[in-house]
């Protein structure tokens, strides 16, 4: 067989339910959780599904077979490279589309990472709101040392918390950085024992199992729209959210709880 005809191994999105949790895994074992175009729109409807479920409270994204994830299929990539400019650039709309999806979803979204994340798995862990490491891990902006650019905004997300010249060691060489390095600038929430990331995790998404899922829903759009508002702008944002939260059962419920001193029954939503 050659290699124009061989068969590009795919990675598989598995979902399921734990509780009030959706969990997303990437399994790829050939591949070490590989993702490309279709992966990334099949995260992409599950994040947008889980947005509509009442059910729901939090996402967890991890990969399978002791690895988040090594980035982008290269011999998919390889492939698209030979065809049409349209066929590459639609892959990368998919992504993009993925990333926002992750920070457009009304839920909480924590990734629990294992073994280590490789290019465009960094830009998919940095784009969730939480992120869980176990202390062997590795996150690589790796697209130099092939000739290629970044993308999936990790630019982005990496220049929005750490200083330009590490920003630009980490993209312009390659070079890994540990997840105790990154949970000291503040970009890794917890780092955990090998093989204990997803349960972490896990734990972390029960939290939210009896939160009041549109107060955390709005919190999380004035935390995404913070970077590019003025302050102005963020206290006139805060102010009419708050304002109008006051007079929703959630609101009620909570202020009423506080003062007759018991834990709140928030609105199921469903």
């Amino acid at each position: 067989m050659t290699a124009s005809t061989q068969t590009i191994p795919e990675t598989t999105i598995h979902a399921e339910t734990r509780g009030s949790t959706l969990l997303i895994r990437m399994d790829g074992p050939e591949t070490r959780n590989a993702i490309t175009g279709p992966n990334f729109g099949r995260m992409r409807a599950l994040l947008a599904d889980a947005s509509r479920n009442p059910a729901l409270r939090a996402v967890v994204i991890t990969g399978d077979n002791g690895y988040f994830s090594s980035g982008g299929n290269l011999r998919r990539l390889k492939k698209t490279a030979e065809g049409p400019y349209s066929e590459a650039s639609s892959n990368t709309d998919l992504l993009s589309a993925m990333i926002l999806g992750i920070r457009d979803c009304p839920l909480p979204v924590i990734a629990a990472v294992e073994g280590g994340a490789v290019g465009v798995a960094t830009s998919l862990a940095l784009a969730c709101d939480m992120i869980v490491a176990a202390s062997d891990v590795s996150f690589t902006v790796a697209y130099v040392r092939i000739g290629l650019t970044p993308d999936g905004g990790v630019t982005h997300f990496l220049s929005a918390a750490l200083p330009r010249q590490i920003v630009s060691e980490l993209c312009l060489t390659g070079a890994p950085i540990t997840a105790e390095r990154l949970a000291t600038a503040g970009l890794v929430n917890r780092v955990v024992d090998k093989g204990t990331a997803l349960d972490t995790a896990l734990d972390l998404a029960k939290r939210f199992d009896k939160a009041p899922r549109t107060a955390v829903s709005v919190i999380k759009s004035e935390l995404n729209a913070a970077p590019r508002n003025s302050l102005a702008e963020q206290l006139a944002l805060e102010a009419q959210n708050l304002n109008h939260a006051r007079y929703q059962p959630e609101g009620r419920e909570g202020i009423a709880a506080f003062l007759e001193k018991r834990k709140p029954e928030f609105p199921s939503n469903e």
